[in-house]
């Protein structure tokens, strides 16, 4: 199978889940149920899994015209999809077990996945660049 196919209906699937999050957003905030401090991480979590969603399909669309070969595109859609649920997750993990002014294993996991976007970033600009 193409992996940027798979990928973009993976991320296409995906958004829904970003809208669904909206409406719970809005439920939970509007209920007052979460600390100021979830809050933050709750809008945050929703905002980059929608942007980073985007993101991934420009990307995607701009990975088919480079010329990598189905290995390379495999691993940099791979980056693509974990950096996502990584750096997003991340903050929504924070939720459960972040405390405010605390480094956690979510602050970790939020880095972790920016560091997966941007090798998978680095390596699109590459073949942009070699194309």
């Amino acid at each position: 199978m193409d992996p940027i196919k798979l990928f973009t209906a993976i991320a296409l699937i995906s958004l829904p889940t970003v809208m669904f999050g909206g409406v719970m957003a809005l439920r939970l905030l509007t209920a007052e149920k979460l600390t100021e401090y979830q809050r933050t991480y709750f809008r945050a979590g929703h905002a980059h899994a929608g942007v980073l969603l985007v993101m991934t399909l420009a990307t995607l669309a701009i990975l088919a015209d480079t010329g990598f070969g189905d290995g390379v595109l495999w691993v940099v859609c791979t980056l693509l999809a974990l950096g996502v649920i990584a750096q997003s997750g991340g903050m929504f993990l924070n939720l459960a077990i972040g405390k405010p002014g605390k480094w956690s294993a979510a602050n970790s996991l939020t880095a972790f996945g920016g560091l997966l976007l941007a090798i998978a970033m680095l390596t699109t600009a590459y073949g942009v660049i070699v194309k």
